[in-house]
């Protein structure tokens, strides 16, 4: 699992200050991927997941409604936390928007050296 290149989507519009937030869980994000933009059957993408087929289908159905939600509903959508397992760590930068993925903790940036950069990944493993 790869974090997204950008952390959401606002409608155009909607001044981001009067927005309500949908907020989509990075696993969320990688079903959508998987299925939607990689054109995997589900019993392959959930295998990649690391999960049942079942388990799978519903956190793919409930990513679906969320997307659908934010559309119908005119709402932002962040992309965030959640429940994952990933080996590296993921980190963002503030200040040049580069995302980073590193075998360790990292605690600047390594396009523009910046020290403004979040950790978006849970506790690595």
């Amino acid at each position: 699992m790869m974090p997204p290149l950008m952390e959401g989507f606002k409608p155009f519009g909607i001044a981001r200050r009067e927005l309500e937030w949908v907020t989509l869980f990075f696993e969320e994000f990688e079903a959508i991927r998987l299925v939607d933009y990689e054109k995997l059957h589900q019993e392959e993408a959930a295998g990649i997941m690391n999960i049942s087929r079942p388990t799978f289908t519903r956190l793919l159905d409930k990513a679906h409604r969320k997307i659908a939600r934010a559309f119908v509903e005119g709402k932002g959508i962040l992309i965030k936390g959640g429940t994952y397992v990933t080996e590296n760590f993921w980190y963002k930068c503030h200040n040049c928007n580069e995302t980073m993925i590193t075998m360790k903790p990292a605690s600047q940036c390594r396009g523009c050296e910046s020290d403004d950069i979040i950790q978006l990944s849970g506790d690595s493993k």
